[in-house]
């Protein structure tokens, strides 16, 4: 086989604030001394909010939706769940939610928390030598250093996408020779910290390649902790081997009962074997179904149209995810035709101000808005769906306009934003003032 054109992170993962010049992203975030001006109690996590926006339906004419149909509404939350849904009342003593829409909390679904400068002195990146094997060597000697503070730069880069609407994160986890089991550690101990207001999912991460480093005892002793996926990073030209590489995560995996998240980035030949080879052995092993993912897999981008469907459909039918970086410029991934093959695409940060990435905003809610640009989701029906890049897949209307969002007895994870509607919320994330409640804590 020969050698994949592999593509670099730092060639894609540019931040979406490029792409989409003049618009600015500066939340206003609430914060719970502010509700304390209403002089609202709090008791046993009990909480009520009036003149909380919520979408009622979608308003057509001539068969297209035109609109999005809201009403204020009073939502009582306890102990973590939403209780009640009521017409609004306005002179409750309640939390004064101002009108603002009430939204599922947002999610990044690819991250890496334990690896980041911000919070700590400012570093741009460094002049790349060598691809992807370059950069293992880079973090060969910047680790030690980075794993100082990882704990306290985690806390701080949860409290930047907090702000910024997210509740809840899959965070990559280096684990390979250099960090050993001190990076998972480190970011184990800045989630513990935040547990009461942010939720989270881990996956093992061997950036320095399961075999090319032997990371395989690392691996294999972090699936017995506390972790959620076994990772991986383009088997063939970190690893130079595909099937040897993949059958490991895959046993793993499977021995511990976690699911699968692997960064491809590859977009050569190599790249569709590693999809195609992995479908089949998820196929083979059903109990992957629904747990497995792609981070990034440039490689859709590079096929043709008639391929995209082909690998597209194999994704659905197996269950197998992708999560997507959005990236810009030459490549555009085929997240509709994904879409329309029912497979399951999240969208995440990546790198916020890392060795790898200068840029980074922490928004995914931006993300949703680069995707509706990219892909044409303009009306107000399909801006509305492109929330669901930032929500992992939950909206408050389905694609018919029926509410199905809140419902008493969800969980309350929800933010509050200063916009009309969710197709308003994507297509004009400024001016966003973001309210997080997940369970009984506000923030």
């Amino acid at each position: 086989m020969e050698r994949s054109n592999n593509i670099s992170r730092k060639d894609f993962l540019k931040s979406s604030a490029l792409a989409m010049a003049g618009i600015t992203l500066t939340p206003t975030v609430m914060s719970a001394n502010k509700l304390s001006e209403d002089k609202v109690l709090r008791v046993n996590g009990k909480l009520i909010l009036k003149n909380v926006r919520l979408e009622t339906g979608f308003e057509y004419e001539e068969g297209e939706v035109i609109s999005t149909k809201t009403d204020l509404f009073l939502v009582e939350t306890e102990n973590g769940k939403i209780t009640k849904i009521a017409p609004n009342n306005p002179k409750a003593k309640a939390v004064d939610a101002k009108g603002f829409l009430m939204l599922p909390a947002f999610k990044d679904m690819h991250i890496h928390l334990d690896k980041t400068f911000y919070g700590d002195k400012w570093q741009a990146v460094r002049k790349r030598k060598g691809g992807v094997k370059g950069m293992i060597a880079l973090e060969e000697q910047i680790m030690p250093e980075i794993l100082k503070n990882s704990t306290y730069k985690a806390e701080k880069m949860i409290e930047l996408i907090q702000s910024k609407g997210t509740a809840f994160a899959r965070s990559h986890v280096n684990i390979e020779p250099t960090s050993k089991l001190d990076s998972l550690k480190n970011l184990q101990k800045a989630l513990d910290n935040k547990e009461k207001s942010f939720g989270a999912e881990i996956v093992a991460f061997p950036q320095h390649g399961v075999f090319y480093k032997n990371s395989v005892p690392y691996l294999k002793e972090a699936a017995q902790m506390n972790i959620d996926f076994i990772g991986g990073v383009d088997p063939y030209t970190i690893d130079g081997a595909i099937e040897k590489t993949i059958d490991f995560t895959v046993q793993l995996a499977l021995d511990h009962q976690k699911g699968i998240d692997i960064h491809l980035h590859e977009t050569g030949e190599s790249g569709l074997k590693t999809v195609e080879y992995l479908i089949d052995k998820v196929n083979e092993n059903p109990s992957l179904k629904g747990k497995t993912f792609f981070s990034h897999c440039f490689i859709l981008g590079k096929l043709d149209k008639i391929k995209q469907e082909e690998i597209a459909e194999k994704l659905g039918n197996a269950q197998v995810g992708i999560a997507s970086t959005i990236p810009i410029g030459n490549l555009i991934m085929p997240l509709p035709t994904l879409q329309k093959h029912n497979v399951t695409v999240y969208t995440g940060n990546d790198s916020i101000i890392d060795h790898w990435n200068t840029y980074g905003t922490g928004s995914v809610l931006e993300k949703a808005n680069l995707y509706a640009q990219l892909y044409g989701q303009s009306t107000e029906f399909l801006l509305s769906r492109s929330l669901k890049l930032a929500t992992a897949n939950l909206t408050p209307l389905d694609d018919k306009g029926g509410q199905q969002w809140p419902k008493t007895g969800d969980d309350a994870d929800f933010v509050l934003l200063n916009a009309s509607c969710s197709a308003e919320a994507v297509s004009r994330i400024s001016n966003v003032e973001s309210l997080i409640y997940r369970g009984n804590v506000v923030f």
